[in-house]
């Protein structure tokens, strides 16, 4: 498994993978063919990535993307210490510590470009994730009550962070 940051030749097989995640999980932000995105905006995006000094990291084995994450940096001075981040494994690769080697690569980024902050929202019915960042060093922050809607039930997430430095 490789873990690197992404390329605008990676554009399709990413943008395939988040359509394969939508429907594989109801923990990602769309629900299946809700996701209308186009490889021109996925490279547009993966473009303004590296202008916005942010980070996309996919995980790859020897032909596919089959997991990411993403860290969106603070876009003013006051939080450009911080960064947001969502991460997606497909189903089929999940167990493989991937998502530790994923997040191992974001802080020996974030450590040399002056991150201390990392931040992110999870379901509170996702336990696995919720174990997965506890156990890398995350801590509960906090509770966005009824953030979602899935299946026609409210869903809260918890805030999370962790402190690098």
């Amino acid at each position: 498994m490789i873990i690197r940051k992404i390329q605008i030749k990676d554009s399709e097989k990413f943008l395939n993978m988040l359509k394969q995640l939508d429907t594989e999980t109801k923990y990602m932000m769309f629900e299946p063919e809700e996701r209308k995105t186009t490889i021109n905006e996925i490279k547009t995006n993966i473009k303004n990535i590296n202008i916005s000094r942010s980070l996309i990291l996919v995980a790859e084995d020897t032909k596919n993307v089959v997991g990411f994450l993403s860290a969106e940096r603070g876009f003013a001075k006051r939080i450009e210490h911080s960064v947001y981040i969502v991460i997606g494994i497909l189903k089929d690769y999940r167990g493989r510590k991937i998502g530790l080697k994923l997040f191992e690569a974001l802080e020996k980024w974030a450590l040399e470009n002056h991150i201390i902050r990392l931040e992110l929202t999870v379901m509170t019915n996702n336990k696995a994730a919720i174990g997965l960042y506890k156990k890398i060093g995350f801590k509960i922050e906090g509770l966005k009550e009824k953030s979602l809607i899935v299946d026609g039930k409210y869903v809260d997430e918890y805030y999370m962070g962790k402190i690098l430095l």
